[in-house]
């Protein structure tokens, strides 16, 4: 099913590649609520606390919100979060500014990589975008995160860019998608 104005409930097909035993259920990606913050809070938790090599102790507790302070990023940002069998397995944020959408906190739970999740959410993000009337998507990412660099030129973004040591002494490497 395609994104609704709403953003609820909505399906993705995410081509998921077959499980042993099977193929995977069905991905759900829809806006989330507030009742969904502990979820997508644990997500992001969960996500940074694996990731390897281990991340500067300053970037992990800025991307590791707690449920309070994740009620404040949602300020003027409007979330999604990818479900498979009723658990959360991805986020996004969609900033709207000036006619453009920058996407936030995109965050990939390990075990749902590779599978169409981030691709999912950022489809979510592209449809709100287009929904919003906006002319361009960008993201950021820094250069560590080869895989999200990858997924981000082929659904059709452009690097534009290097900001150098910007965030925790590290690359960022700047995406945009014109709509």
């Amino acid at each position: 099913m395609a994104q609704s104005s709403t953003g609820r409930r909505e399906e993705r097909p995410a081509s998921p590649p077959a499980k042993s035993g099977g193929t995977l259920s069905p991905l759900v990606v829809e806006r989330i609520a507030h009742a969904d913050i502990p979820d997508v809070c644990a997500l992001y938790k969960h996500v940074w606390d694996a990731f390897e090599p281990p991340l500067p102790a300053a970037l992990l507790k800025s991307w590791q919100p707690t449920p309070l302070e994740f009620t404040t990023w949602m300020e003027g940002v409007t979330y999604f979060a990818a479900r498979r069998d009723g658990r959360v397995v991805g986020s996004v944020g969609c900033a709207i500014s000036d006619g453009s959408c920058r996407i936030v906190h995109l965050a990939v739970a390990p075990e749902g990589r590779r599978q169409g999740v981030g691709a999912s959410l950022v489809s979510a993000a592209t449809e709100w975008a287009r929904h919003s009337s906006c002319n361009s998507l960008w993201v950021d990412a820094l250069e560590r995160f080869k895989a999200a660099h990858a997924m981000f030129r082929q659904l059709g973004f452009a690097e534009v860019g290097v900001l150098h040591r910007h965030r925790w002494n590290e690359d960022v490497r700047l995406f945009e998608k014109l709509l």
